[in-house]
């Protein structure tokens, strides 16, 4: 008799993040890599990451007025999203964050968008 195992199949998210603005030098790069690392160690692809920068916030989140804001478009297996929302939430750097699953149309917005660069401030920086 064969051995059937269930198949998990990955599926395209983006995510976005709030970090604390006044973290040491070379905080947010630490944060940002730790959950690239996490991405990656995960079976996951990384396809696009953009640092936002400090931004001012809608509202004041544990009476900070600004946050450092990193959106990250990746390709992963829906269980692994659970596990990286739960490491979100027990880091102390991580204000708020959002993840979502990409349908085709938000897909195929963001590959045109990554193409020509259209909706990105100036001084965003992005990287693979």
């Amino acid at each position: 008799m064969m051995d059937i195992k269930p198949v998990s199949f990955k599926h395209e998210y983006e995510t976005v993040f709030i970090l604390a603005p006044d973290l040491p030098e070379n905080g947010h790069q630490k944060a940002v890599d730790k959950f690239v690392q996490m991405i990656k160690d995960n079976d996951g692809k990384i396809h696009n990451i953009e640092r936002w920068g400090v931004r001012r916030l809608a509202y004041p989140i544990r009476r900070k007025t600004s946050g450092y804001y990193v959106y990250i478009e990746f390709e992963g297996k829906p269980e692994f999203v659970a596990e990286l929302e739960q490491n979100y939430r027990y880091d102390d750097a991580v204000m708020r964050y959002l993840t979502v699953k990409l349908d085709k149309h938000s897909l195929a917005f963001n590959v045109k968008r990554r193409e020509q660069g259209f909706g990105l401030r100036k001084d965003a920086k992005t990287g693979n």
